[in-house]
């Protein structure tokens, strides 16, 4: 048994305002990600790399808040943060503040594997980087006119803008379980629109926007990332499952709808067990997501 679970961000515009063109390109950059992850896993491939290869075609796609089409701060930069956790050894990588680096899911991962820390930030992240032979893009690479028209609007004093729903929309996330029983999760954003002194949301946290551990489930979050980091969501739902007895679809609905809206939270999650069981809980208008497991057909979807 194995399988994988993407999520594009939750807090999506309402049905109304998502032209038939914006939804059918969302649709299609999820179905393109959910497919190269489930191939790695149908070729034998790990739970790592499955979550890596589709994180890595999500950020490269400018509809999504994560690498090139990363959202803006205040002062018109981009920083990108990411992570990644190996729910076997428990080992986890994470980024924040990148501003050069196409893939931060990528500088995770090797933060993970290739030194002795967990979390690397800014300039510091991006001296290890050069020292581990990433190439850096031009900061250009990630401006998208759609993005800098949002801060535009948040300069010229639409406030709506910066609230809980448009400003963690397009987060990106990977969760999935490989042939050999191993569970993975990572995430990737550019964080808030708008935001100020190299605020970091819940992405690039362990235990908060990202969390895998065998003996429960692997979780990627999306949402409102102050309250995620105060909920510890990730973990919280492991736990549940691990301490107590709660299947994953349970963990989780009892996290986003219960505990979130509690603190005035609003995002959702995606997380995928030991046994291959899949849930994708939100609290918003709705999450752009997608699964599919060992044999049946891919499910995509970004309303209930």
């Amino acid at each position: 048994m194995f399988g994988i679970a993407i999520h594009g961000g939750a807090g999506t515009l309402p049905r109304a305002e998502m032209s038939g063109d914006a939804e059918s390109g969302y649709r299609s950059g999820l179905t393109e990600a959910i497919e190269a992850g489930y191939a790695v896993l149908e070729g034998g491939g790990t739970s790592l790399d499955a979550v890596t290869v589709a994180v890595v075609l999500l950020e490269d796609n400018p509809l999504f808040n994560a690498g090139r089409g990363s959202v803006f701060t205040l002062d018109g930069r981009n920083e990108l943060d990411a992570s990644i956790m190996d729910g076997r050894t428990l080992r986890a990588g994470a980024v924040c503040g990148l501003t050069r680096i196409r893939n931060p899911v990528l500088l995770a991962r090797a933060v993970m594997e290739k030194s002795e820390h967990v979390m690397l930030a800014g300039a510091g992240a991006e001296e290890f980087a050069s020292g581990q032979g990433f190439s850096f893009v031009p900061q250009s690479y990630f401006h998208t006119p759609e993005r800098w028209a949002q801060l535009q609007r948040i300069r010229g004093g639409d406030t709506g803008l910066s609230g809980h729903t448009i400003s963690h929309v397009g987060t990106v996330g990977a969760v999935a379980l490989d042939g050999f029983g191993n569970l993975a999760a990572a995430t990737s954003t550019g964080g808030m629109t708008g935001k100020r002194y190299q605020r970091v949301g819940d992405s690039p946290i362990i235990g908060a926007g990202t969390y895998a551990d065998d003996r429960s489930c692997a979780v990627s979050a999306t949402g409102h990332g102050e309250v995620f980091i105060r909920s510890a969501v990730a973990h919280d739902i492991c736990a549940r499952m691990r301490f107590g007895g709660r299947s994953v679809a349970a963990a989780a609905r009892e996290v986003v709808l219960a505990e979130l809206p509690a603190l005035e939270g609003e995002g959702g999650v995606i997380a995928i067990d030991a046994r291959g069981q899949i849930a994708m809980e939100f609290n918003s208008d709705g999450m752009f997501r997608a699964a599919r497991k060992a044999g049946g057909e891919a499910f995509v979807a970004i309303y209930r």
